[in-house]
């Protein structure tokens, strides 16, 4: 995704001269409604700060007043994205983080130091005077256009515009002031656009970066997590499973080179037992490469790779999977090791006798496909993320990929685990 302002999927851009009329009409409205709703919030500001030091209620009307200029400014987010078809994330209110009555006054102290907010409160404040002058300008070339056709009615003198009287022989001339005014008005009409996308657009760019840069760093964060994880496990792995078995495999042979030549038959009984050995070590690696990552995903795709994790599971899966073909790698490996790992936790910890999992390709707006997965048991539920737990080392990977999970997991069951990864075709 580009910084660059576009035209939002399916959103047909208007023609010049009907979007020069929409212009005009916001402006006519914008500059009627202005000049009653600015000056109530001047004097609203103005009331609560002298409230505030007589009464303390004032404190109350800034908080109000705060609200409104808000809710202003995301109305006029939505007016310029929509007249003008940008791409332009809608404003949105920073919440307090906890409960409480200071968290709410730190959340306040957030969205009044929100710059987005006030540029796009100023950005409406602009377009206020800016009708309200583009009004003058239609007023001025109206009764200038009608004095200007006044000599037909034979009189010596007409009467102008603002009580001005005019000779009548000096009327046409006024014509061309009549043009002047509807110069101003087209004039504001070509100013609202250049001011209002500026303010709104640029402060979208912030926006759209600051974001980026949050997903970037959430993304980076959950991919070390889920790297660290990784490690712990291949090493628990390794030295609780393999290792003792290689160990176990080299003293048995070492007991049979001891007895080759006293007891052949004991010899051989016990090489017997060390390939035994072998084969489940080599079992067991093979299971730890699969879950590094698992070839059968880039042979066969998705589909075949979670058939054969449902053929493994100790739990009976009902598989669903609905996909139009292959997807990004990141993508497809990400959500195969989310549905691993959790028909993994669910046969350890969950008690469940069934469990479902449900595979999609959605699309959204802007045509980003998404992978969609969805994992129910009908266990005990309880499931909660914990460090270093499964359901964390699913979470790590998901965010490291880009994507996000939701976990529905009551007392008593059942659980439910979605994941939604964004991916291309």
């Amino acid at each position: 995704m580009t910084s660059t302002l576009q035209t939002p999927s399916g959103a047909l851009p208007a023609r010049p001269p009907l979007r020069f009329g929409f212009t005009l009409l916001h402006l006519a409205a914008l500059g009627t409604v202005g000049a009653v709703v600015l000056p109530l919030i001047i004097a609203w500001f103005a009331a609560g700060i002298g409230l505030s030091f007589l009464l303390g209620f004032g404190l109350l009307m800034l908080v109000g007043l705060l609200y409104l200029i808000f809710g202003l400014a995301r109305c006029e987010i939505l007016r310029v994205s929509e007249l003008y078809n940008l791409q332009i994330a809608p404003l949105a209110w920073r919440p307090r983080q906890q409960p409480g009555f200071g968290p709410y006054i730190r959340s306040l102290g957030r969205n009044l130091a929100n710059g987005r907010m006030w540029a796009a409160f100023g950005s409406l404040a602009i377009s206020c005077f800016a009708g309200a002058i583009m009004l003058s300008g239609l007023e001025w070339m109206v009764r200038l256009s009608i004095t200007a056709f006044a000599p037909l009615t034979q009189a010596e003198r007409v009467a102008g515009p603002y009580g001005m009287q005019i000779p009548a022989d000096q009327a046409p001339w006024m014509l061309l002031l009549a043009l002047l005014g509807a110069a101003l008005a087209v004039s504001m009409v070509f100013l609202h656009r250049a001011v209002t996308v500026g303010i709104i657009g640029s402060t979208a760019r912030e926006t759209e970066l600051t974001e980026r840069v949050r997903t970037t760093t959430v993304q980076r964060e959950g991919a070390m997590r889920a790297a660290e994880l990784e490690r712990t496990r291949i090493e628990r792995d390794l030295h609780d499973g393999v290792q003792p078995r290689l160990v176990s495999v080299a003293m048995t042979l070492g007991l049979a080179h001891q007895q080759i030549d006293s007891d052949p038959e004991q010899a051989k009984a016990l090489v017997a037992e060390a390939h035994a050995s072998t084969k489940s070590a080599i079992t067991e690696l093979r299971q730890l490469t699969r879950g590094i990552y698992a070839s059968v995903l880039d042979d066969r795709g998705l589909d075949a790779a979670l058939s054969a994790i449902a053929g493994r599971s100790h739990i009976p899966v009902q598989l669903d999977v609905q996909l139009a073909g292959r997807y990004a790698r990141h993508a497809e490996a990400a959500v195969y090791f989310a549905i691993a790992e959790a028909l993994t936790n669910a046969a350890k910890h969950s008690r469940a006798s069934t469990c479902r999992v449900t595979v999609r390709a959605r699309t959204g707006d802007q045509s980003q496909a998404t992978l969609w997965a969805r994992i129910e048991d009908n266990g005990t539920g309880g499931a909660r993320i914990v460090p270093g737990g499964g359901l964390d080392g699913i979470s790590n990977r998901v965010l490291a990929a880009g994507g996000s999970i939701t976990l529905d997991s009551p007392q008593g069951g059942p659980t439910a685990l979605e994941v939604n990864v964004p991916c291309a075709f």
